[in-house]
């Protein structure tokens, strides 16, 4: 055989042995890239995204869309082609799997994960709204979820209001936490609490609660690497009851980065005239219950998703603003917002065309 062709021929198979290597050996990443955007004014699936009755609403133009970030699952593995193809992709992004999915989390783990941020978010986004418009709204601190295998599963149940720990009275989620850490691991600490069936009676006869019991939980230690912590298994949230009905109605989106824009979506269905003056205004960031607005992840892939649908201005978390100014949509303008009461004054001066007074995104924040 010429050397010419033996030289071709291993090269050849070189190759071959290199792509099935690459497309046979997983690596330990996974893929973010563009989600959908939705626009929390308009429809989904054929019906509004916001629903609200019991108070008087007003028709909105223009666009206030909330922005996702699609990921490979957690029992997704990635090959070597794969991370290659995916790193030289713009508008996409190769991160280790342990950043989307630490500690081995599930697929399952995650979903429910996502199911209860998301639930969480649009609590908090329904109340930061009315409480921006000074619409007053009644709140207690719930149990939201119980950790499996944990002291206080059987004692304590998603729903139940805690109204003291220890005799103390629980004014806001991190009580709970706060209050059960004083107790070395082994101790027992006494929840006061309105057990969920009983506060879900009250509520429906429009009353308020008054049954309590106290539960008494040993208490276990956590498993950190670092001091132990008391813990019960618990995580506190919180409830609230509403003078009218807000529906957020969209389903397949987890987690908490939407809040901003229920938010604003809500406020504007509830005030007359249009926040954006019609403009395409998309955005992201969680949002609390006092309407501050906190950081969110894959900034750089929402940036992108919404500017391919058309958006002009997009409402930024200040904590995000420089990795989102890094490689901004040619087109989009990056505004940084702190708090609910910043997108409203951002979105007043993009109505009025009054841009320069935007407070925008830098690679310095």
């Amino acid at each position: 055989m010429p050397r010419r062709t033996a030289t071709m021929l291993a090269s050849t198979l070189m190759l071959i042995a290199l792509l099935c290597a690459g497309v046979l050996i997983p690596v330990p990443f996974s893929e973010m890239s563009p989600g959908p955007t939705v626009n929390t004014l308009g429809d989904h699936d054929g019906e509004p995204v916001l629903q609200i009755s019991g108070h008087r609403t007003y028709p909105a133009d223009g666009h206030l869309n909330m922005t996702t970030v699609r990921v490979t699952s957690a029992d997704f593995r990635m090959n070597l082609v794969e991370a290659v193809y995916g790193w030289l992709a713009h508008d996409s992004k190769i991160v280790p799997h342990d950043t989307l999915y630490p500690d081995g989390k599930t697929e399952e783990q995650s979903s429910q994960e996502n199911a209860e941020e998301f639930s969480q978010s649009q609590e908090s986004a329904k109340v930061a709204a009315l409480k921006e418009l000074g619409v007053p709204v009644k709140s207690w601190v719930i149990v939201s979820t119980v950790v499996k295998d944990s002291p206080a599963e059987g004692r304590l149940h998603a729903g139940d209001v805690i109204k003291a720990v220890d005799g103390t009275a629980v004014k806001q989620p991190s009580d709970v936490a706060k209050l059960v850490t004083r107790h070395k691991a082994g101790q027992k600490v006494v929840f006061t609490v309105v057990p969920a069936k009983e506060q879900a009676a009250a509520e429906k006869a429009n009353k308020a609660a008054t049954k309590t019991q106290d539960v008494a939980i040993a208490t276990a230690p956590s498993h950190d690497t670092g001091a132990k912590r008391a813990i019960v298994g618990i995580s506190a949230g919180t409830d609230h009851t509403f003078p009218f009905s807000i529906d957020i109605k969209l389903a397949d989106v987890g987690g908490p980065s939407a809040g901003l824009m229920f938010a604003l979506g809500i406020y504007d269905k509830l005030t007359p005239g249009d926040l954006t003056g019609g403009k395409f205004v998309a955005g992201t960031g969680t949002i609390d219950d006092n309407g501050t607005v906190g950081p969110i992840g894959g900034i750089e892939m929402k940036t992108v998703g919404a500017r391919s649908k058309g958006a002009q201005y997009f409402l930024t978390p200040a904590e995000n603003c420089a990795a989102a100014a890094k490689d901004t949509p040619s087109g989009l303008t990056l505004v940084k917002v702190r708090t609910i009461g910043d997108a409203l004054g951002a979105l007043k001066d993009i109505r009025g065309g009054n841009t320069a007074a935007l407070p925008k995104c830098t690679t310095k924040g």
